[in-house]
């Protein structure tokens, strides 16, 4: 109904808000952003608002020719912007370090990581490390990234004074992860393995990376916040692996799913509003803070999780 009604909540936007909409006013000029996985959905409208708001983007994608793409039609209709297009393949520990290490090579300040990229519902399939694919591309593939460039951040906001963000797009759909969470004895358990519990529990790694990671910076003192958020139910290409179910967002998209202008206005307002600044270890729906679920509190779980990963990324 909040949705249909259309109803702002306390940052004075809704489900309805365009990225364009909660940045308007906002001047990103000197700040430097990368976004995983910008050469499509909200990823790409991502790129294209925070260039539009003055900020330096590197997309971060494992399609380059899509991604050149992408920069060219945001240019065209801003020539001002300052875009460019970086390899990454989140399923490869070996592409994530190389990454890493050609940014930091370009001796820029790194203001913003927006860890947006993800798949959806696959089919049982091992990454290139021998990692679950989702597990592996929406949760360690993200860690490994951000624990390789969050030296680059603190010194950037030490040198800058300016807070660093980071941002971990998840997913409602962290409610329907397995009944215990994160199933750490089974994450290659190709017998128990369920594609839509397997990707809740890879969105609900997200949030409790994003609220373990802001633990740390907390007590080190770092001027760097980090939230997760749920970008809203989109119709986009991350349903590709289930001809069914994408058949019916593409007809209920039109009214009971946001477009990609919404849907990626909450990460985009976590990345750049003022309302957010020394904000951490939240959870945001709509372009406001809410609530999810027990497990995603629980910072047990989420200990837990940072230790799994940080052996997972050696």
């Amino acid at each position: 109904m909040v949705w249909f009604l259309g109803w702002k909540g306390p940052s004075g936007f809704s489900a309805r808000s365009t990225a364009e909409e909660v940045t308007h006013g906002l001047d990103g000029s000197g700040l430097f952003a990368i976004v995983t996985g910008a050469s499509s959905g909200i990823g790409t409208e991502t790129a294209r608002v925070l260039a539009l708001r003055g900020v330096h983007v590197f997309m971060a994608v494992r399609n380059v020719n899509a991604g050149r793409d992408v920069k060219d039609a945001i240019i065209k209709d801003n020539p001002t912007a300052k875009v460019d297009v970086m390899e990454l393949d989140l399923t490869s520990k070996t592409s994530i370090k190389k990454f890493a290490s050609e940014y930091c090579s370009l001796n820029l300040p790194l203001n913003i990581l927006i860890n947006n990229a993800g798949v959806m519902a696959t089919p049982f399939i091992l990454s290139q490390d021998g990692i679950e694919l989702q597990f592996a591309t929406n949760h360690i593939g993200h860690f490994l990234l951000t624990d390789l460039l969050l030296e680059k951040m603190k010194n950037t906001a030490r040198e800058s004074n300016i807070e660093g963000r980071i941002v971990n797009v998840s997913s409602e759909a962290h409610k329907f992860a397995y009944k215990e969470g994160i199933r750490f004895d089974k994450i290659n358990d190709k017998s128990g393995y369920g594609s839509f519990g397997a990707y809740g529990q890879s969105k609900l790694a997200n949030i409790l990376h994003a609220n373990e990671l802001s633990r740390h910076l907390k007590e080190e003192g770092v001027q760097i916040t980090v939230n997760s958020l749920h970008p809203g139910s989109i119709a986009t290409n991350l349903l590709r692996y289930h001809s069914i179910v994408n058949s019916l967002a593409q007809v209920v998209s039109g009214f009971a799913l946001k477009n990609v202008q919404q849907g990626a206005a909450t990460t985009c307002y976590v990345a750049l509003s003022p309302q957010v600044r020394g904000i951490s270890g939240k959870y945001y729906c709509d372009s406001n803070e809410a609530t999810p679920s027990y497990h995603a509190r629980d910072p047990e779980l989420a200990k837990k999780l940072w230790d799994f990963s940080k052996n997972l990324i050696q």
